[in-house]
């Protein structure tokens, strides 16, 4: 059976379902769920890596648009817009990184992408499992140094969110936070606002390949998933803190882990 047809097998209430079930478990951590939702899409929807991607990406866009108006009311947008250097030193590395990542990725063998991956999701885990916990701490550099370092940070961040279809909040907010100081709750908003121009441009990037079809045939189930996916980060955000940290990120560094297993073994 292709990967475009696979999905049909599914219903949409069990793809709207899996959107949510997502969405919560990224709303619980503060983040979009594109980490959880690509290995599903390969997993259980049996969509090839480079399809799996392309889907991500285009429901990753929609909940990143659809997350900056929520947190409106926790972040002023006086607050994002005051760190404007910030974004802009990010982006000057994430944009060509997700120009880069999306050109590779589509250049790519499968089995290597599926590879590449299942070795993404896994240091995602370690990321998860080590540093969402972090206090704001800027590192000691200051000028043209910190510039670098950002623009650097930029550069495989948008790599990494192109390659695997993903927003990049995982590696953002940590990024904030340890290289230029910012609080956590601030982090947030911030990397929303990074990643959506970053997305734009990978997503722009994909649109050159003849696998950016896939869209067109899945239309319907992009929307729908992203519609669970949207409802599930509302629900996870009203949730969070209702779970220990001790215990909720350990919990989802295993099902990354996990995934990253199955992932590999389709290679």
């Amino acid at each position: 059976m292709s990967a475009s047809v696979a999905n049909l097998t599914k219903s949409p209430s069990q793809t709207f379902a899996s959107g949510a079930v997502i969405g919560t478990l990224g709303g619980l951590i503060g983040l979009g769920g594109a980490e959880f939702r690509l290995p599903l899409l390969i997993g259980l929807f049996k969509f090839s890596a480079l399809d799996a991607v392309i889907l991500n990406k285009a429901q990753s866009l929609i909940v990143v648009a659809s997350a900056l108006p929520f947190r409106a009311t926790a972040v002023p947008w006086g607050d994002v817009i005051g760190q404007w250097a910030v974004i802009v030193n990010l982006l000057a590395g994430s944009l060509v990184g997700a120009w880069l990542g999306a050109g590779w990725a589509t250049r790519l063998k499968s089995t290597t992408l599926y590879r590449i991956i299942a070795l993404l999701l896994v240091a995602m885990a370690f990321i998860l499992w080590l540093g969402h916990d972090l206090g704001p701490s800027q590192g000691g550099l200051n000028g043209w140094p910190l510039y670098g370092a950002g623009a650097v940070a930029g550069l495989g961040i948008g790599v990494v969110a192109s390659l695997m279809g993903v927003a990049g909040g995982e590696l953002l907010i940590p990024t904030l936070i340890l290289l230029f100081g910012v609080d956590i709750k601030l982090a947030g908003s911030l990397s929303l606002v990074v990643s959506l121009p970053t997305m734009i441009v990978g997503f722009a990037r994909y649109s050159r390949s003849q696998s950016f079809a896939v869209l067109g045939r899945n239309r319907g189930f992009v929307l729908i998933m992203a519609a669970g996916s949207i409802l599930g980060s509302f629900i996870g955000g009203q949730l969070l803190g209702t779970v220990p940290n001790a215990v909720l990120l350990p919990a989802l560094a295993i099902i990354l882990i996990v995934s990253a297993v199955k992932v590999w073994r389709h290679a």
